[in-house]
């Protein structure tokens, strides 16, 4: 897998439009309904969630990992040992700037249940989680959830095809967690399923469709910096989140993950992204020579439409469920939106 190096879009203006609510202590979509954001964000910042240092089990140190991104164009990163906390006031005294780069807290809770690998990033974490050791797949990951939020964490579900582990069912009955792995760089995560096993997309349209409100992430989980272009190695840039959120400080940025003011991506940048009442908008900022298809997508992950062009409109009719848009280019690139629910006509 090649390195990914994408040119930032000149000018992005997203208004996302979500309604969720905790039911049952689990994120839940409610009676379809579009209304606009009043968030007044207008900053973008691209970053990854999913990172290792030699603290755990990365080949680099976490100053060689941090010059990395921030060499590659990213706005912030969060370092996610596995069970381990890694500070980052020494590494922003060196490389943080105002509104330029910033190094996030964070950690790769892993456990295990049945030989099963169970891993959840906290984001933003006041101190370190211990795993929770479970009765279950789905209690460990749970009670995971449950710790991470209880120390003022934002949590993401990782890889749930890494060695089959973690079923959609499970996954539907997490209670707590909006954020969902969509796309892994490591190259033994199986995105894409197999064997009868969905590939993580179908498993978020999947969860979607049973009214669970998730949003979805791309990440690196690079291991690998010493050779990061080796396509069988977890290098770095090979995939990220672009987040809106009113300024480049880590509560500000995990809070926007958290409520779903971002897009998620391998290569593709927009150049606009809309949503009114009536329809949903998406422009590219093409890359030269570059084709694309946009796509929307519904229910069931149903295809509703899809323009074989740099920008497209979906008129919402009232059927769709939730409506989300994804940009594929020609050289295999994509860029995932966050779903939205659509009021039913």
């Amino acid at each position: 897998m090649r390195i990914i190096r994408p040119i930032e879009a000149a000018r992005v203006c997203l208004v996302l439009l979500l309604v969720g609510v905790w039911m049952a202590g689990s994120v839940a979509m409610t009676r379809p309904d579009v209304r606009q954001s009043t968030s007044s964000a207008t900053n973008w910042y691209k970053g990854n969630t999913h990172t290792h240092t030699l603290n755990s089990d990365g080949d680099s140190t976490p100053d060689e990992v941090v010059r990395w991104y921030r060499s590659h164009g990213y706005r912030f990163l969060v370092l996610t040992d596995h069970n381990f906390l890694t500070s980052v006031d020494g590494l922003n005294a060196l490389h943080a700037a105002d509104e330029k780069f910033l190094v996030v807290r964070g950690e790769e809770v892993s456990d295990a249940f049945d030989g099963k690998p169970l891993h959840v990033n906290g984001l933003d974490l006041a101190r370190q989680v211990e795993p929770q050791h479970g009765t279950s797949v789905l209690d460990t990951l749970q009670r995971t959830v449950d710790a991470i939020r209880a120390a003022d964490g934002v949590p993401h579900v990782n890889h749930p095809n890494f060695r089959w582990a973690i079923t959609p069912e499970e996954l539907r009955q997490i209670r707590g967690n909006k954020l969902l792995e969509i796309f892994n760089g490591h190259p033994e995560v199986n995105n894409i399923g197999g064997g009868g096993v969905p590939g993580l997309e179908a498993v978020w349209d999947t969860l979607l469709t049973g009214g669970i409100l998730v949003y979805g992430i791309a990440v690196d989980d690079a291991h690998v910096f010493k050779d990061p272009g080796n396509p069988a190695a977890a290098g770095p840039g090979r995939g990220w989140v672009m987040v809106r959120a009113p300024r480049l400080e880590a509560r500000a940025l995990v809070d926007a993950l958290d409520r779903g003011d971002f897009y998620a991506s391998t290569g593709v940048t927009l150049a606009d992204y809309q949503v009114t009442a009536q329809a949903m908008t998406v422009k590219v900022a093409a890359a030269t020579f570059s084709k694309y298809r946009i796509q929307f997508i519904g229910s069931g992950g149903r295809l509703l439409r899809e323009v074989e062009d740099t920008s497209a409109e979906y008129a919402f009719t009232g059927s769709e469920g939730y409506v989300r848009a994804k940009v594929l280019e020609s050289n295999g690139l994509v860029a995932w939106c966050q779903p939205v629910v659509v009021p039913r006509r």
